[in-house]
């Protein structure tokens, strides 16, 4: 909402006959209830204007930085919206820097060091912050480094951004740590970013997202599989359950099995199948909450969209 807002509340707007005329008008409601769910609260009306006084040049919370770089280019090289879009953005009070509305275009904000959301997402405004989707291959070590001198998903990291060092502002600053874990036999998406926040809302039990595998399993997968594992198999660390199974294929001389859960714990995929069994002999993770491995091919990497870093995002509510 843009302008500032007039006290309204001690005038009469409409007379008995135009109260008639609403309750009888069939289409109203449907609008006027997506209207009504779309409006700001008064307290959250109050807390805004509260913000905006604020956040007045000057003010206690301005965020502005002198010297720093104009709020609309910041969001505009974002991938926000045109430079004019993100205008219109500011004045109508939908973006905020380090938790204040800010409603000047002309302010001056630090991409790198202020956090900065439209319509409360949070918006990555530094170039070196990167998280990049690994197809990992078998025999590859999630861990930064091995005393065994095995390779490690770091060595990949360090790969990608010497490979893509002109994107980055500083790539000698930059490095990607590995977001959770895949077994060392174990393929596919695995996730390297130096987005600490997101990072951590990743892999914290609070925001555990759905993971989905293929595994291929000795034996033929009967029908009861998939219902026992979505029942939920004791193990010697507790109950493990699957949202979702799909028996892909199955023949006496193995299976393929899609198995889709939330856990995150050590291995859990191979014990949850062994225990009704059938050992894994091959594993690989094809999705990762609104990720998908899609064609990338064992070792390689790409950076995450910026519709897929917003997605993930609001998978653990950031």
């Amino acid at each position: 909402m843009s302008g500032d807002v007039v006290d309204l509340t001690g005038q009469e707007f409409y007379d008995e006959d135009d109260l008639e005329e609403l309750d009888e008008d069939a289409a109203a409601p449907a609008e006027l209830t997506a209207f009504d769910a779309e409006a700001l609260s008064e307290q959250e009306e109050a807390e805004r204007l509260a913000a905006r006084r604020r956040a007045a040049r000057g003010g206690s919370d301005d965020p502005h930085v002198v010297g720093g770089e104009r709020l609309q280019k910041v969001l505009a090289h974002a991938g926000v919206a045109s430079r004019r879009a993100c205008e219109v953005l500011i004045s109508s009070g939908r973006v905020s820097v380090d938790g204040v509305i800010v409603t000047e275009a002309g302010v001056r904000v630090d991409p790198a060091t202020q956090e900065i959301r439209v319509d409360n997402a949070r918006v990555l405004t530094d170039p070196d912050v990167v998280t990049v989707m690994l197809h990992k291959p078998a025999g590859v070590v999630t861990t930064m480094e091995d005393p065994e001198s095995r390779p490690t998903v770091a060595e990949l990291g360090a790969r990608w951004v010497a490979e893509h060092a002109d994107e980055l502002e500083h790539p000698e600053s930059v490095r990607l740590v590995h977001v959770g874990r895949l077994d060392t036999q174990t393929e596919g998406l695995l996730l390297l970013s130096n987005d600490g926040e997101l990072a951590h809302r990743l892999i914290h039990p609070r925001y555990e997202i759905a993971k989905t595998y293929v595994a291929i399993v000795e034996g033929q997968a009967e029908h009861w599989v998939p219902r026992k594992l979505k029942r939920g198999i004791e193990l010697d660390d507790g109950n493990a359950r699957a949202d979702r199974v799909i028996i892909k294929d199955s023949g006496p001389a193995g299976s393929i099995v899609e198995i889709t859960l939330h856990s995150g714990r050590n291995r859990i995929v191979r014990r949850m199948l062994a225990a009704v069994g059938h050992p894994v002999s091959r594993l690989a993770r094809t999705r990762l909450g609104p990720l998908t491995l899609g064609s990338l091919r064992p070792g390689q990497m790409r950076r995450l969209t910026g519709d897929e870093v917003a997605a993930l995002q609001n998978e653990v509510g950031l």
